[in-house]
This record gives structure tokens, sequence and C-alpha cells, in this order.
């Protein structure tokens, strides 16, 4: 199990970028707050506990919102699919609700970590994240992206474990990558900003996005990174963030990510609520762009580090059991 305790190191990072946070109002009386500069203040803790699908299911299929009693429906047996086995992460929870069933565990040989790690889950109407293309539905690969996929689960079956390398970046403490959608597990934000800077700090795997906003030239496009290159501008009351320069090996959702580009609009609509919309313009995976409306939502709760490395006692295992096999298998043929 992964030890996550509170920690101090990102506020030293960013304290440079703090400034006075204007008061938020309440109800019909709110205002949108700004900071010095007469922008939106976006600062603060937002959580993606989002129970809707990143996808819409096909029991849903034509369908972009649940009617009252459908959504009662739903919350009711979101309460029954839950069993006192493992964590329901992602989709698991809503799927298994629409089907009526108790979710199945993603790891049923040794097991996982169970529900308590989950935070409570936010349910909406929507019947999906994405919001382009209008059937909820990420767009079809192309046939390239489709070879990639073929060629990358081949080698995973061929070599597992050969070296700490053929594992994914999560496993190996490196990063979950950008953007994540992922909601319900370590899925907290903090903002933080000033005239010419966003940080954007993830709770998963304790990673901060400096984000310059005041024109700073974007660099050159040899320069890879695992987040990719950002820089952000004001569209209006929205902040819009561009991300481009990711790494050859820096993957979203399994596959390389190096020809991606993200367009990220963040846009404050209520004292709790910011709205998060992340465009996906990949040419060389997906057919077309699409993109996804995340409602994240204002919390109180502190942002705790995802002590990553400090425990990750799971690397060794993992490879030990690749040579124990590779052992059994050599003695078995001589």
């Amino acid at each position: 199990m992964r030890i996550r305790c509170l920690t101090l190191l990102h506020l030293s990072l960013v304290v440079a970028l703090l400034v006075p946070a204007v008061a938020v109002g309440q109800g019909a009386d709110w205002e949108l707050p700004r900071t010095a500069d007469g922008h939106p203040d976006l600062q603060g803790v937002w959580a993606n506990n989002n129970a809707t699908p990143l996808e819409r299911p096909p029991e849903w299929a034509g369908k972009a919102t649940l009617t009252a009693e459908e959504l009662a429906e739903l919350q009711n047996a979101a309460t029954e699919a839950v069993d006192e086995g493992d964590a329901l992460f992602g989709d698991q929870l809503v799927l298994a609700a629409i089907k009526k069933t108790q979710a199945q565990s993603y790891d049923p040989t040794t097991g996982n970590y169970n529900q308590f790690w989950i935070a409570d889950r936010d349910f909406s109407n929507r019947t999906s994240l994405v919001i382009e293309p209008a059937d909820g539905r990420i767009p079809p690969m192309t046939t390239s992206g489709q070879a990639r996929q073929r060629m990358l689960s081949e080698y995973r079956g061929e070599h597992p474990a050969d070296s700490y390398t053929d594992r994914p970046l999560s496993e190996r403490c490196v990063t979950y990558g950008h953007p994540r959608l992922g909601a319900g597990y370590n899925s907290y934000y903090q903002v933080f900003q000033n005239r010419d800077h966003v940080v954007i700090y993830m709770e998963m795997n304790h990673d901060a996005r400096v984000i310059p906003i005041d024109g700073t030239p974007s660099l050159d496009e040899d320069v890879r990174l695992w987040h990719g290159d950002s820089r952000g501008y004001w569209d209006g009351d929205t902040l819009v963030v561009e991300t481009r320069n990711y790494s050859s090996q820096a993957t979203f959702r399994g596959l390389t990510s190096e020809n991606m580009l993200v367009t990220e609009r963040l846009t404050r609509v209520g004292p709790q609520t910011l709205n998060y919309e992340v465009t996906i313009d990949d040419p060389t995976t997906y057919a077309k762009p699409w993109k996804v409306m995340i409602p994240l939502m204002g919390t109180t709760d502190a942002v705790y580090e995802y002590a990553c490395h400090e425990g990750n006692i799971g690397m060794d295992g993992i490879l030990a059991g690749h040579r124990a096999e590779e052992r059994k298998a050599e003695s078995g043929s001589e």
C-alpha cells in the first residue's frame, strides 16, 4: 500500500506565485472573484470525484442526460454495486450500477485497494464526460493508432518485465501522465496563480505543472517533456492552456502521445464549481479531435502527497516474480 502523507513540498514550490484571494460570495449574490490584476481567481483545491463515465455507455445511446427518476435509480444501484472487496476505480462503479450488478475486481488474483481509499462520488444527470462528438464516444483510432496499439500489446505479452522499463510509467512512480481524466482516487488539484504564471498541482504522483501566461515563447520542438510544454493565456474570463512537445515515452490512454496537442479551458462558473474542458487533438491516433468537460468541485480538504517511490516495493516483487517464472520455464525445458 502506498503511503500518503501531508506534504509542504508543493507549498515551497509555489509560494512565490501566491496572491491574496478575493472573498467568494454565495448563491444569487455570488460574483466572480478576481485577483489584483483583474483576472478570475481560480485558486484553491478542486476535486474530480465525478461518477459520470468518460464515454456514454451503449445503454444510454442517444441520451445526453438522465431524468430525475433515472438518476435516482442509478444512485440506488450504485450503492448495491459496492461490496466489501476491491476499490472501484474509474467507470467501474457506474457501469456496474447500469447493469445492476456488483462490480468485479480488475485484479482478482491478488486483490487491490479496498473501497476505503476511494472518495465518495458525485452523481449528475450527464451520461458522459465526452461532449464532442455529440454521441459522447471517443472517436475511432486511425490505422496508425491501431497498429501502434497492436505492436504495444504484442510486445508487452512477450516482454512483461524483462526490466523495470517494460512496466508502465505509473508503476515506476514516474508519472500518471497528462491530462489525467480519472476520478475518485487522488483526483484533487490545487491551483495557484499570479500575473505571470499558473501552477496546477496534481495530487496523483504529486506532479506540479508551472504554466507561463505572460507570453513566454514555447520551447523548441525537439525539447520533449513528460507532461509536455504548456503555455496559457486568458480568453475573457477563461484560462486557456495549450500543451504540446510530449516525450516520445509519455503515454495517454495507453499509447504514446508525442504528437498530441491538448487544449484545456478552465472557467469558474460558481463559488464551488470550476468547469474543466479538455480537447484532445492527435491526428496520428484519433480520427478527429474530441472534448470532455469535467466539473471540478471546490473543497476545503487538504491535498496529500502521493508518496509513490517511498513505498514502491511492488516493483521488486514484479521483477522477482518474472525471474522466478523464467527459471521455472528453463528448468522445465531441460
